[in-house]
């Protein structure tokens, strides 16, 4: 690991603390003494997402919290709650069999969350999400949500 202040490759771990996906390490470098953190994520098979015209690409887990984050911007939900949300959402994922997933059912997964969280949030991802062409699809989603 080099020392990302004076390029040295000389560290120690500090402190080391573990989440469900993840590994972060408190490192000080031996040379400046200086400190600084690492993140290491488990790398998994690699999931293809079927997009609504048929195309295929790779799931991104940045891609899921950036549609969120935009969801959510000016409302009070903290990015710890968008992380953990998308921490939720990878493990569903993970869990199921095979390695492609339709994007109408990652979708469906992040709608759910935002629902529970915020219903302005909610309803501005199920807008895009679910292609709302006129006031009357907001108006029907609403009813939903008041049920």
């Amino acid at each position: 690991m080099q020392c990302p202040y004076c390029r040295k490759s000389e560290t120690k771990v500090v402190d080391k603390r573990n989440s469900e996906n993840e590994i972060r390490r408190r490192r000080e470098c031996l040379s400046c003494a200086k400190r600084f953190t690492t993140q290491e994520r488990v790398k998994w098979l690699d999931i293809c997402v079927m997009k609504r015209d048929g195309a295929k690409e790779p799931y991104s887990r940045e891609k899921i919290i950036k549609g969120m984050q935009l969801a959510c911007e000016k409302r009070p939900v903290t990015a710890e709650k968008i992380n953990l949300i998308a921490d939720c959402i990878e493990a569903s994922i993970r869990k199921r069999k095979g390695t492609e997933i339709k994007s109408s059912i990652i979708g469906d997964m992040v709608m759910k969350k935002l629902m529970a969280l915020d219903q302005v949030a909610y309803m501005r991802f199920a807008s895009v999400c679910k292609s709302f062409d006129n006031p009357k699809e907001f108006e029907q989603e609403i009813k939903l949500l008041k049920k």
